[in-house]
């Protein structure tokens, strides 16, 4: 049995959609991008959606409409996708990392205080793998030391905290389109914002620096091209008009791991108990006992794919990672980040995933982690010998 990671949904409406703008060869600033734009707003409950061509690139035209540049500095999880980082990196701004809460995932309020200084200018609150961040904690420091505040819900399209919408909550929201999430254009993102100054910024950024009324050779700043194309936005239109469906699905599927799986004494499983949350299911992240090191983790990783199996292994902490050797950056106590981060696996989660795949993927891993922990135990034995 062969279970991939993730599988985007395709319909044969999504693929008549896009045919559609095929057959019309009205291939980009058509009318189906405003369409979809007008429809993701909506959905979000913010005023603007901006389409781009990836969520990295909303992060960095986000950054870039706030006017964050040289020195200042940035707030980020170190505990993220590298794309966050990335984005500040590529604006010449300073990173701060701060640690996440190990419960949730996503960064501890607790650590905010802590990383200011005269030079912070915004915080990006990523909503991990789904789990919606403390977003009204977030906005509240923000608003007192008068920062922007950017939330990556990359992950978290259609998550929700007290019945508002990840990316509603800060000055900009980020979604984005991969293959892998729960909504696919193939490639895009979006910038969600209910500020029409940031919005209009925003759009002209996208388009070489034109703006709304003026000539097509007239650029009024330096842009760049980050339109998405017809194709992407009815792909994208289709897909968002099933949503709640999708993502009832993948809550279902998450109970049926949890089922199998929250008896397990090797290891945690994550999920909200709070009655005002909703989670936007992007993988199933389960975390290994203590007892079980980085190269223990990546052992069961490698074994799992000798089964068939795809997971993933995230997130390496970005103030690790080799980019940013000899870039400043500033950072606290990273210890939750450090341990979550070497004993993380996330495990197959998409509509199509069949329970008879699930129970597959449970009773390989518990296998595989038994013998792992009986190897482990053999060899502190014959040590203490």
């Amino acid at each position: 049995m062969k279970v991939p990671l993730a599988r985007p949904e395709i319909s044969e409406a999504d693929i008549a959609a896009v045919v559609k703008v095929l057959r019309s060869l009205r291939l980009s600033l058509g009318p189906i991008a405003p369409a979809f734009e007008q429809a993701l707003a909506e959905y979000i409950g913010v005023s603007h959606a901006v389409a781009v061509n990836s969520g990295t690139t909303a992060l960095q035209l986000a950054l870039r409409a706030l006017r964050i540049g040289d020195g200042d500095e940035v707030i980020v999880p170190s505990f993220s996708f590298m794309a966050v980082t990335n984005a500040v990196l590529t604006e010449r701004a300073v990173p701060v990392f701060v640690d996440i809460d190990p419960q949730t995932l996503n960064l501890a309020p607790t650590t905010l205080e802590k990383a200011l200084s005269p030079k912070t200018k915004a915080v990006i609150l990523v909503h991990s793998f789904g789990f919606p961040g403390p977003a009204e904690e977030t906005v509240k420091f923000a608003r007192r030391h008068s920062l922007a505040v950017i939330e990556d819900a990359c992950e978290a399209l259609g998550a929700e905290r007290n019945g508002r919408k990840a990316g509603a909550f800060g000055d900009i929201g980020i979604v984005a389109f991969y293959p892998n999430k729960v909504i696919t254009t193939g490639e895009g993102g979006a910038v969600v914002t209910d500020s029409s100054e940031l919005a209009t910024a925003i759009r002209s950024l996208r388009n070489q620096g034109r703006r709304n009324g003026s000539d097509w050779f007239e650029h009024h700043e330096p842009g760049f091209s980050c339109r998405l194309a017809e194709i992407n936005c009815a792909l994208g239109l289709q897909q968002l008009s099933r949503i709640e469906r999708m993502l009832r699905q993948r809550a279902q599927l998450a109970a049926t791991y949890n089922r199998r799986l929250e008896s397990n004494d090797h290891l945690s499983c994550f999920g909200s108990h709070d009655g005002n949350e909703r989670i936007s299911w992007f993988t199933y992240p389960v975390l290994l006992d203590a007892a079980f090191t980085r190269e223990d983790r990546d052992e069961v990783w490698m074994e799992l794919r000798r089964h068939g199996i795809e997971a993933g292994r995230y997130f390496a902490p970005s103030h690790l990672q080799p980019a940013l050797a000899g870039i400043p950056f500033r950072c606290g106590d990273l210890a939750a980040t450090m341990s979550i981060s070497e004993r993380l696996l996330c495990l197959p989660l998409f509509q199509a995933l069949s329970e008879t795949q699930i129970a597959f993927v449970c009773a390989s891993l518990e296998d595989i982690l038994d013998r792992r922990l009986a190897s482990v135990h053999t060899i502190q034995a014959a040590a203490n010998w």
